[in-house]
C-alpha cells in the first residue's frame, strides 16, 4: 500500500546458555541504560528469562537479550542505527563513550568522517560493548527538509 510509514519495533540479539548472568545484565544496565536511557527490565519469554532493553515506556522499540543454543554470531559491522536529533547531541554521546573508554577498554568506538551527499550530511560513530553487534549513532542534517514526515496518530 503507497503512503503508509512502517516503524521498527524489536530487535532480538541471542547469546550463548549461560551468559545472561545478573552480573551480565547489571554490566548492560550500566553501559546502556547510562549513556542511552534505556529502561532494562528481567522479563519472561517463552518460558526463559531475557532481558528487555526499552527505548520507551511502552516497550513500543525494544532490544530483546535471550539465551539460545545457536547465538548469534556477528564478526563483521552489523549494526543498528540510532538517530539523534542534533550533531551536538552525538557528539556528547562519542565524548562520554570516550571518556568511559579509558577505564573500560573492552568498549570499541569507531568514529566516522562526515558523509556528505547533496541533499545531507550524516555525521556518525559507532559503538560496541557487551553486546553481539554495533551501535550507529548519528544525525542527519538534511540541505533542505524531507518530502515525508512521520505521523502519529
Amino acid at each position: 500500500m503507497v503512503g503508509v510509514m512502517m516503524r521498527f519495533n524489536h530487535m532480538e540479539l541471542t547469546f550463548a546458555p549461560g551468559t545472561l548472568t545478573p552480573e551480565f545484565r547489571d554490566q548492560v544496565r550500566a553501559f546502556y541504560g547510562g549513556l542511552f536511557g534505556w529502561d532494562c527490565q528481567d522479563t519472561e519469554i517463552l518460558g526463559h528469562s531475557g532481558l528487555l532493553m526499552m527505548l520507551d515506556e511502552r516497550a513500543t522499540q525494544f532490544i530483546l537479550l535471550a539465551e539460545n543454543p545457536n547465538p548469534i554470531s556477528s564478526p563483521g559491522y552489523d549494526h543498528l542505527g540510532l538517530l539523534q536529533d542534533t550533531r551536538e547531541e552525538v557528539d556528547a554521546l562519542c565524548a562520554r563513550i570516550a571518556e568511559m573508554q579509558k577505564t573500560e577498554p573492552d568498549i570499541k568506538l569507531k568514529v566516522y568522517d562526515d558523509l556528505v551527499n547533496p541533499a545531507s550530511t550524516v555525521h556518525a560513530f559507532y559503538v560496541k560493548h557487551l553486546l553481539p553487534i554495533w551501535f550507529d549513532v548519528q544525525c542527519i542534517e538534511y540541505t533542505a527538509p524531507p518530502e515525508r514526515n512521520w505521523h502519529y496518530s
